[in-house]
């Protein structure tokens, strides 16, 4: 597989400064004053895209995912090592970067357009299929600065998957907008993926990384941590964000607070038939005393969600030592398929993760019946 992208040895640093001359007269009197430091927002990052592969990019707020997109998409450029591309990229930044407030949304569709290196007649021959995209037909000639956040993506989004790239850049821009256009984008996104298009996204979604992403790439602290199989990665990011979040003195219920060390069934198998019962067996190991709530979740091969229990349900307590959690399903109505088995707990607010563990079994589950979708539903029908 030939690599689009390739970051070699890429580190970059900011000088922030805390204190400057306030005047000509002052740096001329006290040259060189004033406080600064420098903040390493890359350190030695290195990895590589393949042809018409998905790579997602996670990690903590400030782990250096934005910056280091930025230094790909060429807004950025590194202190040091190399980044290398291979073919056209359009990139998704940030929500209508690039924009201009005071020009109408047709001026900044050609704006945008030859940042990314169309002629002028190209711009023509996409408009259309631009504004059809976005949605926009009533506002294209109205100024930008009167368009919602919702209508910036849908133009920001329409111009980038219209211009025919080799690579797509999106940096968490589908986390604004409505759930439909949001389905809409990544529908075309799965499009790309089909004509072997490269691209390179970053989220804060979990789900939306596994859905989509081929391979994901662990950053913290400017570092990559993992590389890999999304799902393995997804657990690499948890669990270090299990290790590293902060435990109040009194050692209540925090990240980290338990371990995961097995996931059983009575009969030693995970196959079962659609509609049978299920029962896991949840060994772990407390490493204090506190209260949360049991989460369960079950993916698709493709990755895709088909269920999460509710974080405010199934509340547990805990002693430190180990502990067996029995979980009861009296009825799993999915068809056919292997299913994917994460779980975990969380604090008594639904939110804090206090243990996780990632694909933890696989279910296969066997349908004898002809519907189709995920669940098998039961319904009753009567006619009068």
């Amino acid at each position: 597989m030939t690599a689009v992208i390739e970051v070699s040895e890429v580190n970059k640093r900011f000088r922030i400064h805390h204190e400057r001359s306030k005047s000509l007269k002052e740096r001329i009197i006290h040259p060189g004053q004033g406080s600064y430091s420098d903040v390493q927002a890359l350190r030695d990052v290195n990895f590589s895209v393949g042809t018409q592969e998905t790579v997602g990019i996670i990690g903590r707020n400030g782990s250096g995912k934005s910056t280091l997109l930025k230094c790909i998409c060429g807004v950025l450029k590194p202190t040091s090592g190399q980044i290398l591309i291979r073919g056209t990229l359009a990139g998704l930044l940030e929500l209508g970067a690039g924009f201009q407030h005071e020009l109408s949304g047709r001026d900044n569709v050609y704006l945008s357009g030859s940042m990314l290196g169309l002629s002028t007649k190209t711009i023509d021959r996409l408009f259309d299929s631009i504004v059809e995209f976005s949605e926009l037909e009533k506002f294209i000639d109205t100024e930008v600065k009167f368009y919602s956040s919702g209508m910036y993506l849908r133009l920001a989004f329409s111009v980038a998957v219209n211009v025919d790239p080799d690579i797509l850049v999106i940096d968490e821009i589908l986390a604004v907008g409505d759930e439909r256009f949001a389905t809409k984008c990544i529908d075309r996104i799965g499009q790309f993926q089909k004509e072997g298009r490269t691209i390179l996204l970053v989220s804060h979604s979990a789900d939306m990384i596994r859905g989509l992403c081929h391979r994901a790439v662990v950053l913290d602290q400017g570092q990559v941590i993992a590389d890999g199989p999304t799902g393995d990665s997804i657990r690499v990011f948890r669990e270090r964000m299990l290790a590293d979040a902060p435990k109040p003195i009194e050692e209540a219920a925090s990240a980290g607070s338990a371990t995961i060390e097995a996931v059983t069934t009575p009969s030693g198998r995970f196959n079962i038939l659609s509609g049978q019962r299920l029962q896991l067996n949840v060994d772990l190991v407390a490493h204090h005393g506190f209260d949360g709530h049991f989460m369960m979740e079950m993916f698709s091969t493709e990755g895709k969600l088909v269920t999460r229990t509710d974080p405010m349900m199934n509340s547990v307590s805990f002693s430190p030592g180990p502990h067996r959690i029995t979980v009861d399903l009296p009825e799993v109505p999915l068809t056919d398929g292997d299913y994917d088995i994460n779980l975990g707990l969380v604090g008594p607010d639904g939110y804090e993760v206090l243990a996780w563990r990632e694909q933890v079994a696989k279910l296969q589950v066997t349908y004898n019946g002809r519907g189709a979708g995920w669940m098998a539903m039961p319904i009753e029908v009567s006619v009068n």
